[in-house]
């Protein structure tokens, strides 16, 4: 392996079956001191059994796994390290708070070794990160749910470990408070210069969370990157979907570009007579005002079918009005104050440069229909 001097972790070319059933297959990743990386993928794809590999609660079957320049485990040699010995901290999507202990003890448990007044000094001091210096006596049943997820994330960090390992970890709290134990999160993380590696199943979750993301599908990561990166680049339908549900359009390449109802849209690297999908999403289509826009793309007609309110944004359903895709809808998501009204005409346009172009047939139809109906779930939700 590699060495990489400033690689808390490092998984090279693992898998794991099981039975029959392939897990995960042949996964490289890292994750360097103070980064935050995060495994995206909808369930059953393998991204906790990566978790577990790295933590030891799983024995490794194949592939080697590192930390901090120390091989921990190698699945050719039958080698591993028990999870106490290596390093890590874990945080699971129920906490495993001990009922019976205090928030003090709790963060205690890793602590056995220290000498008692340096133990009760890093007590108080991870408390304080996570701002429950007040609880120390308390017990988990007294606490809500955000709290219990601070004094898991407090327990873990108690020891220094050299990678923490989050599964699903604010999947138990409810919207709002998600969003502020997360933000919460991320500060002591970055604060303290923790190296992360959090599973999650929530794409938005992951962009706000994560430096790079390996984005899973069916046990393989089939993307990796920063968030933008993966967000505007994406390499295939599947990781395009992934992030937002997206008007599914498709078309014949003829000299590098080709033609859609919301204009000609430049094909690069396709060849021409060649089929493709055409993938855009719903915050990339525009309102214009009559006059306006950009005057280098198509202006097209529409009419509001349904409108749907969602705070910050509107999405709508529009019903083209030109030409032979008079009986098309498209769903465009509108940032502005205005809320058009039902039945109402508006003009559409769309940056030749936001739409996603792809081979026709590039993903297997069965896996990706299982997967691009859970990821419509979770967006409806």
């Amino acid at each position: 392996m590699n060495s990489r001097s400033n690689c808390a972790l490092d998984l090279l070319d693992v898998s794991h079956a099981y039975g029959d059933l392939t897990a995960v297959d042949h996964v490289s990743l890292h994750v360097n001191e103070g980064e935050v990386i995060c495994l995206l993928g909808p369930s059953g794809c393998g991204k906790s059994t990566i978790l577990r590999l790295a933590a030891g609660l799983e024995a490794l079957q194949q592939g080697r796994v590192a930390m901090q320049d120390r091989m921990v485990a190698d699945g050719g040699l039958g080698q591993s390290l028990p999870p106490e010995l290596r390093g890590v901290g874990l945080v699971f999507q129920d906490f495993a708070l001990f009922p019976h202990l205090t928030v003090a003890r709790n963060v205690a448990f890793g602590l056995g070794r220290m000498e008692a007044g340096a133990r009760a000094a890093r007590i108080a001091e991870v408390l304080d990160q996570v701002d429950m210096a007040d609880y120390a006596g308390a017990y988990p049943h007294a606490l809500s749910g955000g709290q219990q997820q601070r004094i898991a994330l407090a327990r873990a960090l108690a020891p220094q470990p050299a990678i923490l390992l989050l599964d699903e970890p604010f999947s138990g709290l409810d919207a709002r408070l998600r969003e502020q134990i997360r933000d919460d999160t991320l500060h002591v993380l970055k604060r303290s210069r923790t190296a992360t590696l959090m599973v999650t199943h929530d794409p938005e979750e992951a962009m706000f969370m994560a430096d790079r993301i390996y984005l899973m599908q069916a046990g393989r990561v089939v993307q990796s990157g920063s968030p933008d990166a993966i967000y505007h680049r994406p390499v295939n339908p599947f990781v395009a979907r992934f992030f937002t549900a997206t008007n599914d359009l498709g078309g014949v390449v003829q000299g590098g570009a080709v033609q859609s109802p919301l204009g000609l849209l430049p094909a690069p690297g396709h060849a021409d007579g060649a089929a493709v999908q055409i993938l855009i999403r719903p915050e990339s289509i525009h309102l214009v005002a009559a006059g306006g826009g950009d005057t280098n793309s198509r202006i097209v007609p529409a009419i509001v079918e349904e409108v749907r309110f969602l705070g910050s944004s509107k999405l709508l359903v529009v019903r083209l009005e030109s030409g032979e895709n008079r009986s098309l809808t498209l769903r465009v998501r509108h940032a502005g104050r205005h809320l058009p009204e039902l039945g109402s005409q508006i003009l559409l346009q769309l940056d030749p440069a936001d739409a996603l172009i792809f081979p026709e047939g590039r993903e297997g139809g069965d896996l990706y229909r299982r997967a691009s109906t859970e990821i419509r779930a979770l967006s409806a939700g």
